[in-house]
This record gives structure tokens, C-alpha cells and sequence, in this order.
């Protein structure tokens, strides 16, 4: 018996390409896309007792799919129960599937001020908080968040406050659960303001990331002290370097940006002639952002 056996939504061998920022990779052997909390945590709770493997997949904006497949029970939370949005007083909260762009729309129109400066980061809420994504201007989602509702791996549900909860730089202690919501406070303002501001600072960030169709990725994190990874690469003489179908953009040489005919081995390998040529000129080793399953 195996998981397509014990319920209705889980799929064999689901091509993942098409659920990547980058649209690489090979195939889930086991795909599902829970209709609701109980389903999600039933599934959860069986994937511990027989030792399957789980991953949480949002939009994928941060996840390369290696070129042979994942094994085990790929999870996708894009049903309705987990893409909701609430406002209540100053408070917002969303579900775990929620996108990002759309938490961020919402808050504006309702006039709560503060993470409009997180506007263009891709991704669902849930992978968002997990990254604990930001910005060097507007700093990281951690600070807004006031409560998380998550399931672990053995589908145990918990409300955590935002006390218990920690968050460090692109990362938190959330990586090791299922965000079913999460509940933000944020600060009254005026609609309008919020607007222009959010208008102003996407245009800004647009003029920084590469041009055209091709999918593309910031793959690292920037080191401490206020250098940017973008910047290290750039002064190692790598823009426009390529391995395969992987590019360094000729843009933004911190962004590696994607060809048709480019594999997830060649964004692994782009990946490590990057840290290898930043690190012996210039002693600092780069840490990735990127998941690679």
C-alpha cells in the first residue's frame, strides 16, 4: 500500500518543473494538495508512522528540484483553507498558502503600514515566514508577527507566540513545520500613503533584478557587515559567467538567471564556481538562500 492508496488528493510522479520559479527539475514520486486541515494532518501524521519523506512547497520562488525527483510526499497547501485573508483591527491574518503579494495588497488597501516595503519578494506566507525574508530597507517579516499556527511532521497542530518563535537572518525556527496561518501587527496609516510608497519601492526593486522572460533566482544570502553577494561576484569578475544553461546575469550579478535548455545540476554547479571564486578573492564564503532539495 503506499500514500495514493490512503487518500483521494495525493498524485504519483507530478512533473515539478511546473511548480518552480525556476521550472527546472524532475518529478514529486508522491504529490498531494490537501482540501483541508483535517486531510493535512491525517496525511502528516501517516507520512511519520511509515517514514516518508515530507516537503512543504509554496510557489517554489526559493526551491530547486533536483533533475532526478524528490522521493517521498511533495505538499503543496494552494486549496482555499489555506489561502486566506483576515483583517481584524490592526491585525492581519493569513493562511499558510496565502501569496505573499496578495497579504501585502490587503494590508495597504486596509491601511496597516509596515510590510508594504516588503513588496516583490515571491512566495507563499508560509515559506516567506519559514525564510524569514526581507529586506536590507524595510527589514525581515519576523518583526511584524505576532502569532503562528503550524502543524509538525507528525501532524500535530499548536498555536506558537511570537515569543517562542525565533528568527535570524533568512531563517527561523519554523523551517521544521507546516504554517498553516500566521497572524501580523502592523501599524494604521493611511491608505493612500502606503499606495504611493509600495508603488515607489517596486519600481526601484524591478530596475535591480534581471530583464526579459527568463526565470530567475537571487541564490545567496548577503554576508554580515552590509556587503551584498551581488557586488562579491561582480568583483570577482563573474557577471555574465556561465555553466551550462545557468547564467550569471549581466544585470544584477547576483541574480543567476535560466536558459531552456539548463538543468538543476547546472545552477548547482553555477552555484559552486561562485562561492569557490568569491571565497579565494576575498576570504568570505558565501552562504546559499536557495533550498536544494
Amino acid at each position: 500500500m503506499s500514500l495514493s492508496d490512503v487518500s483521494r488528493f495525493v498524485r504519483c510522479n507530478v512533473p515539478l518543473a511546473m511548480y518552480s520559479r525556476l521550472q527546472l527539475g524532475g518529478k514529486a514520486e508522491f504529490f498531494a494538495e490537501p482540501e483541508t486541515e483535517t486531510d493535512l494532518t491525517a496525511l502528516l501524521r501517516y507520512c511519520s508512522e511509515k517514514q516518508i519523506p515530507v516537503h512543504v512547497l509554496g510557489t517554489g520562488a526559493n526551491i530547486l528540484v533536483p533533475d532526478d525527483g524528490v522521493a517521498g510526499l511533495t505538499l503543496v497547501l494552494s486549496r482555499p483553507a489555506f489561502n486566506n485573508i483576515i483583517v481584524d483591527g490592526q491585525r492581519i491574518t493569513a493562511g499558510g498558502g496565502t501569496k505573499f503579494g496578495q497579504i501585502i495588497t490587503q494590508s495597504v488597501v486596509s491601511g496597516l503600514g509596515g510590510i508594504e516595503g516588503l513588496i516583490g519578494i515571491p512566495g507563499t506566507f508560509g515559506g516567506v515566514l519559514s525564510g524569514n525574508s526581507g529586506t536590507n530597507a524595510a527589514g525581515d517579516i519576523g518583526q511584524w508577527v505576532e502569532s503562528v499556527c503550524i502543524a509538525d511532521f507528525s501532524g500535530c497542530t499548536s498555536d506558537i507566540p511570537r515569543r517562542d518563535i525565533t528568527f535570524a537572518y533568512r531563517d527561523s525556527s519554523l523551517d521544521d513545520a507546516v504554517i498553516l496561518s500566521a497572524t501580523l501587527h502592523l501599524d494604521r496609516d493611511a491608505p493612500k500613503e502606503l499606495a504611493k510608497r509600495m508603488q515607489k519601492i517596486w519600481i526601484v526593486r524591478k530596475t535591480q533584478q534581471p530583464t526579459g522572460e527568463l526565470p530567475s533566482i537571487y541564490p545567496f544570502k548577503n554576508p554580515a557587515g552590509g556587503v551584498n553577494a551581488g557586488d562579491l561576484i561582480d568583483q570577482a569578475g563573474l557577471r555574465g559567467t556561465k555553466v551550462g544553461g545557468a547564467n550569471v546575469s549581466e544585470r544584477n550579478a547576483g541574480f543567476i538567471v535560466v536558459k531552456p535548455d539548463c538543468s538543476s545540476n547546472d545552477v548547482v554547479r553555477l552555484i559552486r564556481l561562485i562561492k569557490d571564486e568569491v571565497a579565494n578573492l576575498t576570504e568570505i564564503e558565501l552562504e546559499t538562500a536557495l533550498q536544494i532539495w
